[in-house]
């Protein structure tokens, strides 16, 4: 479906570059923004989305690797008098 849109020459000439550096298409480019916009506007207000974040193996300290939250507490008062 064909549309017109007026939005200003910065934006346009900003998306233009991106489109270009993507190598996409203006439109693609739109429909993507449009998605997620609609998306966003979905979602009941208030939820949240954890993003994952876990930590990959090797990446932490010997003594924490697998370590309970009171292990990791102990270590992390360690010498502060608590």
């Amino acid at each position: 479906m064909k549309t017109t849109l007026d939005i200003s020459d910065a934006l346009l000439a900003e998306a233009k570059r991106i489109a270009a550096r993507e190598r996409t298409t203006l439109r693609a480019l739109v429909e993507q923004g449009l998605r997620q916009i609609v998306a966003e506007k979905k979602r009941p207000p208030g939820k949240f989305k954890l993003r994952k974040a876990s930590v990959a193996r090797g990446w932490l300290r010997p003594e924490i690797e697998n370590a309970g939250w009171r292990r990791i507490l102990e270590l992390a008062y360690e010498g502060r008098g608590a």
